[in-house]
């Protein structure tokens, strides 16, 4: 099929900038708990060689380090203080600290971090919860990334942005500064830590960083799936997402109402120790449904009564065109039509390439395949397929808007773009071009 008769490339770019940096807690200590002999020792090194300093000189190296970044970041001086709290379990008897000799101390156990200094790739979109004067026949959007820094450590970060009566996408400017949430409850469990973050009312949404908070995601909170879900009136953002500790993954679920206060929740079950789930944005016979890949090739519909527990399965998608014979797995949440369930999906070929393509499935009984892509709707672009990974397009989710599908995606692993879908164009494609399941 042709590309060109219903796919329409935005003329909007999401670059990484190193410029952006949040202060993240710096080894030898990066939190209490994890310290060793070792790192404790080097850290009260450093509190006993800052408190032998004169209160002059240390009034004067406070300065210094205020005249560097004070302007760089939010409440600087608090955020000192509180870091040299955070520490006070792992240092050994000492002398009380003035307040200058307790801030300069905090600084020492922090270091900037350019969190999207590699990428900014992988998008997922919803509604923004707060359509409040938005002209009729648009919509206001919140756009979920993926950011790479120092080490490929992957955190969140969000952009907002509005969709135009014809399917044009604007994205709003982003903040100068970053921040990352405090961390409000961390409940232990079996599967690793329940833990809520927030942030601060007066935080732009484009400053808020979502860092690794436990040890399942220690190396990295990767390809958020976020979609607006709706049970009994009530509207709740979650995106499951793939935990990464450095040496195992898993999937975990993330929960928000305001994307203010957030709550990390890991899953359970046999079919949540695989990456690439995405939860439908209803439920379907009284129970949840994902889409998921447990076996490195297909794709998956599990349904379970539990939202945090999701085991089973039965395979409903297998790689059938050559552009796809490697794998298959989602490209987000599926999306409600009046004709199905649309689900994009990503399909892996030769010289591993990645393309983006679609599935209809039926609106009651989703392991039915309606109709198939036979071609992607979405390829590596010659002129844009160079990158950290080159040859791939990805996405983690589109969503509806009027009679287009607005599909944010991923180049080459690096930056992101934005592309429109006329539905009815979409379907008569897929109809014509409908393969096997």
């Amino acid at each position: 099929m042709s590309q060109v008769t219903f796919l329409n490339r935005q003329a909007l770019y999401l670059r990484p900038d190193p410029a952006r940096v949040v202060v993240r807690p710096f080894k030898p200590a990066t939190e209490p708990r994890d310290l060793n002999p070792t790192d404790k020792a080097r850290a009260n090194h450093i509190v006993d060689r800052v408190l032998s300093l004169s209160p002059e000189a240390a009034a004067e190296q406070l300065a210094d380090v205020l005249e560097n970044f004070q302007g760089r970041h939010r409440n600087l001086l608090a955020t000192f203080e509180a870091r040299a709290d955070d520490m006070e379990e792992a240092f050994a008897a000492h002398a009380a600290f003035t307040k200058p000799q307790r801030r300069l101390v905090g600084a020492y156990f922090l270091h900037e971090y350019s969190f999207e200094a590699a990428a900014l790739f992988n998008p997922s979109i919803v509604s923004h919860p707060d359509q409040s004067g938005v002209p009729d026949g648009e919509r206001r959007f919140v756009l979920s990334l993926r950011a790479v820094g120092e080490g490929h450590v992957s955190s969140l970060t969000f952009r907002s942005g509005s969709i135009g009566l014809q399917g044009g996408v604007t994205v709003d400017p982003t903040a100068r500064l970053a921040s990352i949430p405090r961390v409000t409850s961390r409940i232990p469990g079996p599967q690793g830590d329940i833990v809520e973050v927030d942030f601060k009312a007066d935080e732009e949404i484009s400053e808020r960083v979502i860092f690794p908070v436990t040890e399942s995601q220690s190396n990295g909170i990767e390809d958020a799936r976020f979609v607006e879900f709706e049970d009994e009136g009530r509207k709740t953002f979650f995106a499951t997402y793939t935990a990464y500790s450095g040496k195992a993954i898993r999937s975990e679920l993330i929960e928000t109402t305001d994307f203010m206060s957030f709550r990390m929740t890991p899953l359970r079950g046999t079919a949540a120790r695989n990456k690439g789930m995405a939860l439908f944005p209803r439920k379907i016979a009284g129970k949840y449904a994902m889409i998921g890949r447990q076996d490195n090739e297909n794709l998956y519909l599990i349904y379970s009564d539990d939202l945090y527990e999701w085991n089973g399965g039965v395979a409903i998608l297998k790689p059938a065109f050559p552009w796809e014979f490697v794998q298959i797995g989602n490209c987000g949440s599926p999306i409600e039509l009046d004709q199905g369930w649309l689900l994009l999906t990503h399909g892996v070929g030769p010289v591993r390439k990645y393309s983006i393509g679609a599935v209809l499935l039926d609106k009651n009984d989703p392991s039915k395949v309606l109709a198939r892509s036979r071609e992607p709707l979405v390829r590596p672009d010659p002129s844009e397929r160079e990158g950290y990974v080159p040859n791939v397009v990805y996405t983690c989710g589109a969503m509806r808007h009027n009679d287009r599908i607005i599909l944010p995606y991923a180049i080459s692993d690096t930056f992101s773009h934005f592309a429109t879908i006329e539905i009815a164009a979409l379907m008569r494609a897929m109809e014509d071009g409908a393969g096997p399941a």
